[in-house]
């Protein structure tokens, strides 16, 4: 069983050989299994975890019961794993910024122009099509990146050092899981 949830703490850079590597600090501490789905009585199997009051559900087999107890020593240096998280949501934007539109001139009469869509669309069908880009609600998208590293792995601290950037802000939860859960967490 190869899936964990975390805390992300902050982003840094480490040494490995002569070569600086960004890093972002996950804090895992130990996942309680808080319910466990088996075929028989729920029609799939799967283990739900549990960190302070946050649970997610893996679509896993395995030979655990309630109570059990994960930490970070399921994951090895060098392992590629799934990074799944909520982004930061940035609220309500305009098209500039949530789309990178570059606005209208600068000069020639335009006033208050500098950051507007422009036109949104033709006269004859005398609407706006959907999946229009226009300004609306920015973040607080679930993201899933794949191919992440584990850097290096501190057990004593309960602490994961994944290569790169990861979803979230500080402080959000992440889920953390290998390549072969992940694809059973899709079918």
């Amino acid at each position: 069983m190869q899936a964990i949830l975390g805390k992300k703490l902050k982003m840094s850079q480490i040494w490995k050989g002569d070569k600086v590597v960004p890093v972002t600090i996950v804090e895992a501490k130990p996942n309680q299994v808080s319910a466990v789905r088996t075929q028989d009585k729920n029609g799939y199997g799967a283990i739900q975890l549990m960190l302070g009051k946050a649970r997610r559900e893996f679509k896993i087999s395995g030979d655990l019961k309630i109570g059990d107890s994960i930490d970070v020593s399921v994951l090895n240096e060098g392992d590629k794993i799934v990074v799944s998280g909520t982004s930061k949501g940035r609220g309500f934007q305009g098209v500039v910024k949530r789309h990178g539109f570059h606005g209208g001139p600068k000069t020639r009469g335009q006033k208050n122009r500098h950051r507007a869509p422009g036109s949104i669309g033709s006269t004859a069908p005398q609407r706006v099509f959907p999946g229009r880009r226009m300004a609306g609600h920015m973040g607080s998208d679930r993201i899933t990146l794949k191919n992440i590293e584990v850097v290096q792995i501190d057990k004593e601290k309960n602490q994961l050092f994944l290569k790169g950037a990861v979803p979230g802000a500080i402080g959000s939860l992440v889920e953390i899981r290998t390549m072969a859960v992940a694809k059973s967490k899709k079918s």
